[in-house]
């Protein structure tokens, strides 16, 4: 069973449809086959012993109406009811055995003879046997002490096997017919569910075509349970990729419009010919680099988020970040503590090139901007449920109704020493497209500012 007009591609595993059919297919024959053997030996042996309880009735018949006559033969006081005893080669016959005496058998064996098999047990034995060469026969055989007499005689009844075998073949030609209906019905059936069963499969193929074609944004039609989560994640998915789109499309806004003031402002500076062309190109770029830098920033922080399953160790991060940065200032004293080797380690959902430019940013701010001593407090509350960061140093520290405007693009409260005022404004961006925070407070312990950096967590691999 396949899908009509659905291509499928190098990567498959097949089909599923095919694969229940199978499944399916090999089931039904297993236990049809073990349910067919078990009956037909069930039924042959009903059969059979049907039959063998007949031989065993005539048999009884026979000792019952044997006697001992006065010439020490046995003779039968009164003749057995069967006709079939009396017609020469009818398929039914009997005889009695005695040594030292004549055999004594019925019409129906005429000239031949029955062969008695030697055995020790007084109960009835009963055995097929090929002695006839033109027929099989079920013998019953059993040794008997008539009264007046010291002889062991042998009664044997015997029955042609073609009866017997005729019932048997035709109770195994109905089973043979009526299992395989069965069979054909039950595959049938399996055939229906499944094609039934994977209607909703069709049926979410069908809507993701009608979004594709129709610019639909959601699967609505109701599903079976079974379904529906397939159904959500395939809408999360949906709404996700929308989410990125309309980031793109506003992010490529956004740079346009910063872009376009200061081309504005070279190209009208260009026509007019003005005097201090150099110095404003020089301006005008640098600000276009700072937009064209917020903006690449970002938009590698959405790239790699979209990628998901980012995994990254904050000490390990913040080790190479001090190391780079304290060649940069070799007279600033850095502290580092929290989340140590061979404790527990503190993974946050993020890109580790991310992380290295959010914590290189604030890190090296604390160096710049404080007195000498920065202080790195890593996961500093290890039960939250982000990762908490605690940079200090013992700088001047930020008036509280000043913090806020250190995020805003170019903001620089400082201007005597180099930068462009993109630092913060880049790591809040960073931070809030992985769904962390930063803020701004006071510290305690070295009396500068204290930046506080959360962090969503990895997850437990």
């Amino acid at each position: 069973m396949k899908f009509k007009g659905v291509k499928l591609g190098a990567g498959h595993t097949g089909s599923l449809s095919r694969r229940m059919m199978l499944i399916a297919i090999a089931w039904t024959a297993f236990l049809l086959l073990a349910g067919g053997i078990a009956l037909d030996r069930a039924l042959t042996g009903l059969i059979t012993r049907n039959f063998d309880e007949q031989l065993d009735y005539m048999l009884t018949a026979m000792v019952a109406s044997a006697e001992i006559g006065p010439d020490g033969e046995v003779f039968f006081s009164r003749p057995l009811g069967d006709q079939r005893f009396l017609e020469p080669n009818s398929g039914l016959y009997w005889q009695i055995t005695g040594n030292g005496h004549e055999d004594f058998p019925s019409r129906s064996l005429w000239d031949r003879t029955l062969t008695v098999r030697e055995a020790e047990t007084m109960e009835p034995l009963v055995y097929d046997s090929d002695q006839f060469r033109e027929e099989t026969l079920r013998m019953m055989q059993r040794p008997i002490y008539l009264p007046g007499s010291d002889t062991q005689w042998w009664f044997v009844v015997a029955a042609s096997r073609e009866e017997l075998d005729v019932q048997i073949a035709r109770i195994r030609t109905i089973l043979v017919y009526s299992f395989a209906a069965l069979a054909l019905g039950l595959i049938a059936m399996a055939a229906l569910q499944i094609w039934l069963g994977l209607s909703p499969l069709r049926g979410v193929r069908l809507a993701i075509q009608r979004i594709r074609m129709t610019g639909d944004t959601r699967v609505t039609q109701p599903l079976p349970l079974e379904v529906q989560p397939m159904v959500e994640e395939l809408n999360a998915l949906l709404a996700h990729s929308e989410r990125q789109a309309e980031e793109a499309r506003a992010h490529a806004g956004n740079l346009a419009h910063a872009l376009k003031t200061p081309l504005t402002v070279l190209n009208n500076a260009a026509a007019a010919h003005a005097d201090n062309l150099p110095e404003m190109v020089e301006r005008e770029v640098a600000a276009m680099r700072r937009q064209v830098d917020h903006h690449l920033a970002r938009a590698r922080a959405l790239g790699r988020r979209a990628v998901g399953l980012s995994r990254a160790d904050v000490r390990e991060s913040a080790e190479s970040v001090e190391r780079a940065v304290a060649r940069l200032y070799p007279s600033v004293r850095f502290d580092l503590d929290g989340a140590r080797p061979g404790g527990r380690r503190a993974m946050v959902a993020i890109e580790r090139q991310d992380l290295d430019e959010i914590l290189g940013n604030l890190i090296e701010n604390a160096a710049k901007y404080g007195g000498g001593s920065v202080f790195v407090t890593l996961d500093a509350v290890p039960d939250a449920p982000q990762c908490e960061i605690w940079i200090e140093d013992d700088g001047a520290g930020i008036e509280p109704r000043d913090r806020d405007k250190l995020f805003a693009r170019g903001a620089r409260l400082d201007t005597n020493k180099p930068g462009t005022g993109l630092g913060l404004a880049i790591v809040r961006d960073v931070v809030e497209i992985y769904g962390g925070s930063v803020a701004l407070d006071e510290s305690e312990d070295l009396g500068g500012l204290l930046v506080r950096l959360s962090l969503p967590r990895a997850a437990v691999s």
